[in-house]
Order: structure tokens, then C-alpha cells, then sequence
């Protein structure tokens, strides 16, 4: 993907992250919090890449690959 843009977490990544998907992680970390998937990134992306996150099935390669552009490019805010 050959996005230029700087994505950031509020505006980006966040959004991609259901209500449902939030709730059904507290128990490890809060999705929507930036800390807390900033710290668990490569584990988020390594499930995401596999297909068993979210549990109800995977995200389009689309939202994966913005996520994977999001940690290249620094995991801004």
C-alpha cells in the first residue's frame, strides 16, 4: 500500500475497532486507548494478519494493511 499520508490513531485506527471488539479485549487491553495498542501492536497486527481478530471474523486486507501503515510510519497519536 502506498499510502503518503501520515496516519494517526484517533482519526485512523481507532474507528476500525468496534464497540464489540473493544469490550470483548478489556480483559488483556483497551483497544481504545492509544497506549495501550501502541504497546500491544505487534501482537493486534500478528492476530489481525491471521484472521482470528476480531473474533467474528477477519478485517479486509484494507484495514490491515492501514493498521501495518500506522506502526511503519511511527504510530502517531
Amino acid at each position: 500500500m502506498g499510502e503518503t499520508e501520515t496516519l494517526g490513531y484517533e482519526s485512523d485506527i481507532k474507528p476500525l475497532f468496534r464497540e464489540s471488539d473493544q469490550k470483548r479485549m478489556e480483559f488483556a487491553f483497551d483497544l481504545w486507548s492509544y497506549e495501550d495498542v501502541k504497546d500491544n501492536a505487534d501482537g493486534i497486527l500478528e492476530r489481525l494478519v491471521e484472521g482470528d481478530m476480531p473474533c467474528d471474523g477477519a478485517w479486509p486486507e484494507e484495514q490491515v494493511a492501514r493498521f501495518r501503515s500506522w506502526m511503519q510510519g511511527g504510530m502517531n497519536p
